[in-house]
């Protein structure tokens, strides 16, 4: 066997095959299948024909696996007179490009030119796909269409239509007919005729010598029996026991405060209170009354047992033995065994002359002759299936093999991957990763693995069409997403539904977003705590109005209390005011050293603010930066009934280009002026105060010191409070003694 020889190319961080020719769909066999991007893919919930799937999909189980594709390949190469007819792409298939070497390929031409003509093509050089469909729905629609199901209408007789309307009405789940009908297949028929032969059995079988004790009036005799056997079966047990202790008695026919608790109701006549009371009280023999003392909750029960089983039986009786009982129960025995082995239920409800009438006139035979009819139109049906299968696959199968073996699609960005089912407009961006979410739960637990920053979403268009969603943000900030917010989602056929965030997986979207990440979060967090200090005070000055307007009431009402106490002022501790100084000093002391330590930095201090900077947002950047190259599209597809057989990454480029961010149009003119702008702020004021204050700074910790006279300094003025004389001894200086000498005599000569 001759090797294929592959072309790859890089992308998304993989090598990925590239498939151009049919010669490269024909060797697909050949390629490991380690180095395919995908093994499976579900035949639902993806934006590629569904019917092109389903006729891949031989075992019909709603996945399309590796196999299933080279087959398909196979033998659509096969039907071609040159296999490059796979990578041509396009809806109408030539005549002229299917073989006439092989007998398949022979009937798969003849049969094209029938449909053709059947359609008012005959002279057509060429099928499509919508002429094969079509041509398959006008065969589909004939009464014959090889399916091996009979639907009503295909009958050519009232009686044939009646029979299979009939059998499907004792179907619980009928097949469907290609034509989209009800019918009846070999397996229900089957099924039907056999239920049938077991009824009309059971039925013979109830006629039986000593089935029916009571000949044609049994059935209503062992109702009547049934309804109360129960009863009666409890009597006679409960008067063997008093029989054998007569201290069971009051036990045996139930407390006193049993019937105290009834008697103060007002009760019915059928007395249903009492209908778990013996059938007649106990006295220690075996005999049960039938005339009087029985329980009024069952009195019409054993009359109807009397007028018709006890009378036909024994006669007139007013009471009954337990040998008597026992006599009746056995010859109820034969009747009950024949019930027990009912058969054929399904078609009880067509009734006994109906099924005897079904089993004389060989009606089986019929329906079975009109299936096999049908049936023999199987090759036919699979020579037009086989048509629609040719054209499909050469529209098809190099797009799906480039979506399967490799993304393609996905990763040239020039249309997007059969997986995306449409793009999600939210918060001024067009998301474009979307994919259809089948199973929520599954879907959420492989989600976590991705990487991304998930936004799931309800969907519902006008019609009240629902489904769901699940879109990756891979650009821009999150600021305003949250659960609630609502969407306009547009599908590939440019259908838009209403789109509503259900949940948010969060996950690192830039690493600008990284930076100020931190700073958010605390803001949100101050923003917080002075929200819930802003509800606890007002809370508590409405509880104080509530007070009062109370006390206001009760004064207007003229019910004016005693004036309370005034309250002694709270004596401030001494040990509280000296801690306050204490930690005062200490986070003065502290401040202090830090700006020392900053300003001491010189002409580094901007290095020292980029370090603070990394202290803080470092960490959120690094583990952004991490997430970011392990984003992975492989989780989002496996949850929905994909194999993906690589790691599928979606790294910072990529990422960008499938979250657009709004911007105005090129060419846009804008008006910048704004009639409600914000006042301009008077930012050199700020910036004068801003290095006031810096100064000011630096003065209390003496870094300018060296620039300022000996009484400006910060040292000298604030003396041991100084920070820059903090662990140091300080001492006044002198002055000159020709200075103080001078002073002295021109104040002698003043005085």
């Amino acid at each position: 066997m001759k090797v294929h020889s592959w072309r790859f190319f890089r992308s998304g961080g993989m090598d990925q095959v590239q498939l151009t020719t049919g010669a490269d769909l024909m060797a697909l066999d050949q390629l490991d299948q380690k180095l395919w991007l995908a093994l499976a893919c579900p035949v639902k919930g993806i934006e590629f024909d569904q019917r092109t799937l389903e006729l891949i999909d031989e075992d019909k189980d709603g996945r399309v696996r590796a196999r299933e594709l080279i087959q398909a390949i196979h033998w659509a190469g096969a039907m071609f007179n040159d296999v490059e007819q796979l990578a041509v792409g396009e809806d109408h298939l030539p005549l002229t490009a299917i073989g006439e070497d092989k007998e398949e390929n022979s009937l798969l031409l003849k049969t094209a030119r029938a449909m053709l003509a059947a359609l008012g093509k005959a002279d057509a050089k060429t099928i499509s796909v919508a002429d094969s469909m079509e041509a398959t729905e006008a065969f589909n629609k004939q009464p014959w269409n090889g399916d091996g199901i009979v639907p009503v209408a295909a009958c050519e007789d009232a009686d044939s239509a009646q029979v299979i309307a009939d059998i499907l009405s004792c179907t619980a789940e009928p097949a469907m007919d290609q034509s989209g009908e009800p019918g009846v297949d070999a397996g229900a028929a089957t099924a039907f005729f056999e239920a049938v032969a077991a009824y009309v059995g059971w039925l013979d079988a109830g006629q039986a010598e000593g089935v029916r004790p009571l000949g044609e009036d049994s059935d209503t005799a062992y109702a009547a029996f049934a309804a109360i056997r129960a009863k009666v079966d409890d009597f006679f047990a409960r008067s063997r026991v008093a029989a054998y202790d007569a201290r069971a008695l009051e036990t045996i026919n139930r407390e006193q405060t049993e019937y105290l608790e009834i008697a103060a109701k007002d009760l019915q006549i059928s007395a249903a209170e009492i209908e778990q009371f013996p059938l007649s009280q106990v006295t220690g023999k075996a005999v049960l009354p039938l005339l009087e003392g029985l329980n009024p909750a069952w009195a019409d029960a054993v009359d109807a047992l009397v007028e018709r089983v006890i009378k036909p039986i024994f006669g007139e009786r007013s009471e009954l033995s337990g040998a008597e009982w026992m006599q009746v129960r056995k010859a109820f025995a034969p009747y009950q065994s024949w019930l027990d082995a009912k058969a054929g239920n399904s078609v009880e409800a067509l009734g006994e002359a109906r099924l005897r009438e079904l089993l004389a006139d060989g009606w089986q035979e019929k329906v079975t002759a009109l299936i096999e009819r049908d049936a023999a139109e199987a090759d036919k049906a699979a020579a037009i299936t086989s048509v629609e299968r040719l054209v499909r696959y050469r529209r098809d199968l190099m797009c799906l093999a480039n979506n399967f073996v490799a993304f393609r699609d996905f990763y040239s960005r020039k249309k997007p991957g059969v997986f995306q089912v449409g793009t999600l407009y939210i918060d001024q961006r067009a998301c474009e990763l979307c994919v259809d979410v089948t199973d929520a739960g599954r879907h959420a637990s492989m989600a976590l693995h991705s990487q991304s920053y998930l936004i799931y979403c309800d969907l519902k268009n006008a019609a009240g069409e629902k489904r769901s969603i699940a879109a990756a943000l891979t650009d821009g900030d999150v600021d305003n997403l949250m659960v609630g917010r609502n969407g306009l989602f547009y599908d590939r056929q440019g259908n838009d539904w209403d789109a509503t965030i259900t949940k948010i997986v969060d996950n690192p979207v830039s690493v600008r977003q990284a930076f100020w990440s931190p700073y958010k979060k605390l803001l949100r967090i101050i923003e917080e705590q002075v929200t819930k200090r802003a509800q606890a005070a007002e809370a508590k000055s409405d509880e104080k109005l509530t007070k009062v307007a109370a006390t206001a009431d009760s004064a207007a009402d003229g019910e004016v209390a005693a004036a309370a106490p005034a309250a002694a002022p709270k004596k401030l501790d001494i040990g509280v005011v000296a801690a306050l100084g204490v930690a005062v000093g200490g986070i003065t002391a502290a401040l202090g050293m830090l700006l020392e330590s900053f300003f001491g930095l010189g002409i580094w201090m901007p290095f020292g603010v980029l370090g603070i900077i990394l202290v803080i947002s470092g960490p959120s950047m690094a583990i952004a930066w991490l997430k970011l190259r392990q984003r992975n599209l492989g989780p989002l597809l496996d949850a929905n009934g994909w194999t993906i057989n690589a790691t599928a990454r979606v790294n910072v480029p990529l990422g960008r280009s499938l979250t657009q961010v709004a911007e105005l149009p090129k060419g846009a003119q804008r008006d910048l002026v704004d009639p409600f702008a914000e006042k301009k702020k008077p930012w050199p004021v700020y910036a004068a105060i801003a290095v006031s204050f810096l100064a000011a700074i630096g003065w209390y910790i003496g870094q300018l010191d060296a620039y300022l006279p000996m009484k400006a300094r910060s040292t000298v003025v604030l003396g041991e409070s100084a920070p820059a004389n903090f662990g140091k001894t300080i001492e006044a200086p002198e002055e000159p003694a020709e200075e103080s000498a001078g002073d002295d005599a021109v104040a002698a000569v003043e005085e």
